[in-house]
């Protein structure tokens, strides 16, 4: 339990980091942020966990393939904003969106012998 609350704090801090330097440059902010810190943290986690390299290959690999749909939330959410709809509808609409690619790029994945 004590391991669990430690990565749960851990990973809180580094996102209400990132939030915070946000306020004060949204570019650093967005370096910080486009390293991959989710994957890292849960590389991490994983590994010290199960000590199994394997499992945290096929993570990587699963991540590799998983960016190019999440693409999706980053192209829809600014345009949805640029449009003057209201932030709550923008997120809903990016949200909607990027499961539906993940949906799609998944259904093609499994056509050419990818599975997960």
């Amino acid at each position: 339990m004590i391991y669990f609350i430690i990565k749960t704090l851990i990973t809180v801090i580094a996102v209400v980091t990132i939030a915070e330097i946000a306020k004060r440059s949204s570019l650093f902010a967005g370096l910080i942020a486009s390293i991959p810190l989710t994957s890292f943290l849960a590389f991490i986690w994983l590994y010290w966990e199960k000590r199994d390299s394997q499992i945290v290959i096929d993570l990587s690999y699963s991540i590799l393939l998983m960016v190019i749909p999440s693409f999706t939330f980053f192209i829809i959410l600014p345009l949805a904003l640029k449009f003057n709809n209201s932030f709550t509808t923008s997120m809903i609409l990016a949200t909607i969106s990027t499961i539906s690619a993940y949906w799609i790029f998944t259904l093609i994945l499994n056509k050419i012998g990818i599975n997960f």
